[in-house]
């Protein structure tokens, strides 16, 4: 049960002003506009709050009536992760699509008409982009959000991303800090380790955020990841080493000099509510070196806001965390809402650049550039109908399972007649269920990381063996050896990605 605080009293609007927190529908509930007005500064949204640009600008000018410099935050990285068109998926591609084509010039481009769309919506924090190096192929939750496994690479695009984005008047936020790159867990689910020493993270990790850093990048999210080198008790989310010790330190003494705003990844992630719990974790997080506190992913309420305010205002009484501690991080919170309320009064952000200029066609441009075809001289295109079988992974958390991928659509309007359906790792054998149902059509497989499933290959391999003029579309992480009559790697699974190869096969 909450106590009842006084709504004046600057402790409890401190405690409020950390937490960015999420709530259910499309229209702001009388609860979240009552906390606003007593403290609560931020509010992030995620797809179930959004049905089209118009609605969502409706939404966030509720949000601005009730407090003027609300942060508005969303979790918009484009490719996979998308909230803004969740029910139709992306018209930008991600990371890893830009990152290939090895453009930071498209790349700023891209996050600033990213960007500009956001801020048409009243959106003024991102959470993106994703600043991760990802050397470890395996990697379940980051894969096609990073930019690749060069860390001078990610830097580059990571810089670009941040000056395209806050160019718009949006502020950025790199993740995951201090590096997820080369984890095998899932921080969703479980805490993820990894024994690099520090040397290594200097060297790999940390090359990325160093470089946006001193971009001028307004903010950092932090990692549930569990290092080691830094702290072998505590995950970087609740760890003072990482968060003061290393991302706030001057760059004199070794550290990255960050002097914006910190970040927490979702504390409702098992990493941390399941080892630590939702009220527990979020003291320490502040006291190790947060400014504000995500949570609203899963869960959404009034209630959830109640305890954590209550749970912060406790720990200053009872000594577990210093008053001073948490009236910076509320400050910066604060801060960071003026600049955004500024960049939107002035209808610009912090940097200005000619060369950005509106360009709705942008997307699809950079999907159609980072795509990778092999065997285009031996293809024929299709004089009838096509089979889509879309081999279909366990979906990755961050991305969810209702955002549609993969070229199928665009294909059944390219191509008439053409069918689609889904196969997935308890389907036995599926190369054979999807021979039954194409019905003598070609067939068009279309893969997800194929490198990381087994099951998947061995499908795919099948399938060519019966049918060597299949085609192949991976629009994860492109490991494995191009299979197919015709293999296309899109480097994403966005739906420009999926229109990118959709127009060779179609049309040859």
């Amino acid at each position: 049960m909450t106590t009842s605080l006084p709504a004046t009293d600057t402790l409890t609007r401190d405690a409020l002003a950390v937490l960015q927190p999420g709530f259910t529908g499309t229209s702001a509930p009388s609860w979240l506009l009552r906390q606003l007005d007593e403290g609560l500064a931020s509010v992030g949204l995620f797809g179930r709050n959004i049905d089209s640009p118009e609605q969502l600008a409706v939404l966030t000018e509720q949000l601005r009536e009730a407090r003027p410099d609300v942060l508005v935050a969303i979790d918009e990285e484009g490719g996979d992760v998308t909230r803004l068109e969740a029910r139709t998926g992306s018209s930008f591609p991600g990371n890893l699509a830009l990152g290939h084509i090895d453009d930071p010039d498209l790349t700023r481009a891209v996050a600033h008409e990213l960007g500009r769309r956001l801020a048409q919506a009243g959106v003024t924090l991102n959470w993106a982009p994703s600043a991760d190096v990802n050397t470890n192929p395996d990697n379940p939750v980051i894969g096609v959000r990073s930019f690749g496994g060069d860390p001078k690479l990610v830097a580059r695009h990571t810089v670009a991303y941040v000056e395209g984005m806050q160019a718009a008047g949006v502020a950025a936020c790199v993740k995951h800090f201090p590096g997820h790159g080369d984890t095998a867990v899932d921080s969703h689910l479980a805490v993820p380790r990894i024994d690099a020493d520090l040397e290594t993270l200097r060297r790999r990790e940390l090359v990325p955020f160093r470089a946006a850093i001193e971009a001028g990048c307004k903010c950092v999210m932090s990692a549930h990841i569990l290092l080691p080198a830094l702290d072998a008790a505590r995950p970087g989310t609740l760890s003072r080493a990482a968060l003061t010790g290393l991302l706030r330190a001057p760059v004199s003494e070794g550290g990255l000099g960050h002097t914006g705003l910190v970040v927490t990844d979702g504390m409702e992630m098992q990493a941390i509510s399941a080892t630590y719990g939702l009220e527990r974790g979020s003291v320490l997080a502040i006291a190790a070196g947060a400014d504000a506190i995500c949570v609203g992913g899963g869960l959404a309420g009034q209630d959830t806001v109640l305890r954590l305010r209550d749970t912060l205002v406790q720990a200053v009484r009872d000594g577990e965390l210093d008053r001073e501690r948490l009236a910076d991080a509320a400050d910066r919170v604060r801060a960071l809402a003026a600049w955004t309320r500024e960049a939107r009064r002035s209808g610009t952000g912090e940097l200005t650049d000619p060369a950005l200029r509106p360009d709705p066609g942008i997307g699809l441009e950079a999907a159609r550039r980072a795509l990778v075809v092999t065997g285009l001289e031996r293809y024929r295109r299709p004089r009838g109908p096509l089979f889509v079988a879309a081999f279909t992974p366990l979906a990755n958390i961050a991305v969810g399972d209702e955002t549609p991928w993969g070229p199928a659509a665009e294909l059944e309007r390219m191509v008439p007649g053409t069918s689609t359906a889904s196969f997935g790792s308890t389907d036995g054998d599926a190369a054979a269920r999807v021979l039954d149902a194409a019905e003598g059509r070609p067939v068009v497989a279309v893969v997800r990381d194929m490198h990381r499933h087994p099951w998947m290959a061995q499908a795919v391999d099948r399938l060519i063996a019966a049918r060597p003029d299949t085609v192949v579309v991976e629009m994860g992480v492109p490991q494995s050896a191009p299979r197919g009559a015709l293999h296309l790697a899109t480097h994403g699974a966005a739906r420009v990605c999926g229109r990118a190869a959709a127009e060779v096969i179609a049309r040859g």
